[in-house]
């Protein structure tokens, strides 16, 4: 069965693979650390799945960092020039929507009590 958040880290990925190839000519190392912070949201989305309890919490924080962490790496790049803005919108945008689902996977909405709170 799909997995939103799993579909969309992969989609990321895809956004960003023919920008990290420019990104790669002006400065590999800050190309280098964006995919492995990509493939950590993909890697942690999925381990985490399969986990259970704050494991499974974990995981899915680890995943959330790794989504804040490329979204600066890109926004850095935009800035220096290495990439340009129009070129990874749907990125960020798949990114921030990634963000918005780890964000209700770790913050689980908690029943409300007779009285309402």
């Amino acid at each position: 069965m799909p997995f939103d958040a799993e579909t969309n880290a992969l989609a990321i990925i895809r956004a960003l693979r023919a920008q990290l190839l420019l990104l790669d000519r002006s400065n590999p190392g800050h190309a280098d650390n964006a995919r492995r912070a990509a493939s950590s949201i993909v890697h942690n989305v999925s381990e985490g799945r399969r986990r259970v309890g704050k494991d499974r919490l974990h995981q899915w924080r680890i995943a959330a960092g790794s989504a804040a962490e490329l979204r600066s790496a890109i926004q850095a790049a935009v800035a220096w020039g290495w990439l340009g803005e129009e070129d990874v919108a749907e990125a960020l945008e798949l990114i921030d929507r990634e963000l918005a689902m780890l964000w209700r996977l770790t913050n689980p909405r908690r029943p409300s009590g007779p009285s309402g709170g």
